[in-house]
């Protein structure tokens, strides 16, 4: 049941909406919050009927570990149950995702193993993350939830539960224990609907026309017929079909989720405007970012070990977070090259500041550590994007003018101008939390302030008849799946 497409848009989502309300105006908040979990594993159920039980028995299994690492906080049993959990929660995501990598590889080496074929478990990444994170905090004192149906609802509220963000419960459960959340507010769920819109806009107008470039490009490339116009035009398309695919996902994720009055946190903050790989991280995948920080790279070491095991451990954790991405040889090289870029970013840093020179050289310097960081994320992106690790070489030879003689003309005058176009728009145009939160939101206070509901009502009516046209469009389409829905 993709964002996109009506059976959600019309069908799920309204009546999700309705009763939601309507359950905790006649029976009070903790039956709509019920209501709200049982519509979240209904929405997950779609996908794999078969997987729905995994996902209940990861939730059961997570929240009872919960509740003992709590009951015995600062004894060593809380650390072996922390322990034993995290482990039973990495092995059946190994076993769901990585199982068929492992066997290819070492059948590959001549060696047997048994081919199971096993069926990657929608989401299964995302919901793994966020439970880990909450048992290490349940650990640290800083959390505990003893309500089920909360914890429950915590793990599979639906506008994150396949793609994410990647929630903590710091930022969740306040909201799902405030009464205020069970009202319906004319303003959330106008800024809701705008920024659905808006990501419908992003996935539906953009991300799926231009994929139809990227694929042509690396498809060619894994034919050996790609010459360098074509290899930069598809590595560009990529990463912005990635942007548009993924920041539209996490933007109709924020938005269906103010129409019920709870905040997400924001995924997305302009990255391509970056001038480091460090900015970078900090602007890209947001949620990501913070786990990977939080709980893999502090928990390694950090910076508190000096520079070398710093950088040891900045590189671990980009490796694994590339693993996370998918199971392939090409994830796992994305990784390493970002780690690679940001062990050179924090040296280069380092000399600067012991040269005298950070910050230096106006306008002219940041123009060029633009262009090294773009240069840096297309390449790797290129990766990312391959289905091999073959075919991603063969594409970068393309790109590095190798492959001369071959494809020359493919490169089209109309997609480089519509890629320079959209590479603009998200340098240089604010972003859609700017737009609607900071510049839409107060208008709208105003409005309601003054007692003009019926301008936001008849804008409401609008975006609804936008919304019909762009789910038309991508029912239009075969396959309009979002990029991080195969995470």
């Amino acid at each position: 049941m993709l964002f996109t497409s009506g059976l959600f848009l019309f069908v799920y989502l309204p009546v999700t909406l309705v009763l939601f309300f309507l359950i905790a105006r006649k029976a009070g908040p903790g039956a709509a919050a019920a209501w709200l979990a049982a519509m979240s594993l209904a929405f997950y159920g779609y996908w794999v009927p078969a997987y729905l039980a995994l996902l209940v028995g990861s939730i059961l299994f997570n929240f009872v570990a919960g509740l003992a690492i709590v009951r015995h906080a600062g004894t060593d049993r809380a650390r072996y149950i922390l322990i034993a959990a995290i482990v039973v929660d990495l092995l059946a995501l190994a076993f769901f995702k990585y199982y068929n990598f492992l066997t290819d590889n070492v059948r590959a080496a001549g060696l047997p193993m048994p081919v199971l074929n096993v069926i990657l478990p929608i989401g299964i990444s995302f919901f793994t993350f966020t439970q880990i994170a909450y048992l290490v905090d349940a650990y640290k004192g800083k959390a505990h939830e003893p309500k089920l149906v909360h914890y429950g609802l915590f793990v599979t509220y639906f506008p994150h539960l396949i793609a994410g963000p990647i929630l903590h419960h710091s930022e969740m459960m306040p909201q799902f224990a405030n009464r205020d959340t069970y009202r319906l507010r004319l303003d959330n769920f106008a800024l809701g609907a705008l920024f659905l819109l808006f990501g419908l806009m992003k996935k539906v107008l953009v991300a799926d026309n231009i994929s139809i470039i990227a694929d042509r490009a690396f498809d060619a490339a894994n034919l050996g017929q790609v010459g360098m116009l074509h290899a930069w035009e598809g590595a560009l398309a990529y990463a912005l079909q990635i942007y548009f695919d993924f920041s539209g996902y996490s933007d109709m994720a924020v938005g269906i989720s103010l129409l019920l009055n709870i905040q997400l946190p924001y995924n997305f903050a302009s990255p391509y405007r970056s001038t480091s790989i460090i900015e970078f991280w900090r602007r890209w995948h947001m949620t990501l970012s913070r786990f990977l920080r939080d709980y893999l790279y502090i928990a390694l070491g950090g910076n508190r070990k000096g520079n070398v095991r710093r950088y040891v451990n900045l590189a671990v954790t980009m490796i694994l977070g590339g693993l996370w991405h998918g199971a392939a040889w090409t994830f796992v090289i994305w990784g390493a090259l970002h780690g690679f870029y940001l062990v050179l970013n924090h040296g280069w840093r380092w000399v600067a500041q012991k040269a005298g020179v950070a910050g230096k050289g106006g306008w002219p310097m940041r123009a060029v550590a633009w262009a090294l960081t773009m240069l840096g994320v297309l390449v790797a992106w290129v990766f990312f994007r391959a289905t091999s690790v073959h075919g991603a070489l063969f594409m970068l030879k393309a790109m590095a003018g190798g492959a001369l003689g071959t494809d020359l003309l493919a490169g089209s005058t109309q997609h480089w101008a519509l890629l320079a176009a959209l590479l603009l728009f998200t340098v240089a145009l604010p972003n859609s939390q700017t737009v609607i939160m900071e510049r839409i939101r107060p208008a709208i206070a105003r409005r309601l302030a003054g007692g003009r509901t019926g301008i936001i009502l008849a804008s409401l009516g609008i975006w609804a008849m936008l919304v019909v046209w762009l789910a038309l469009v991508a029912a239009s389409r075969e396959n309009a799946a979002f990029i991080y829905f195969n995470f």
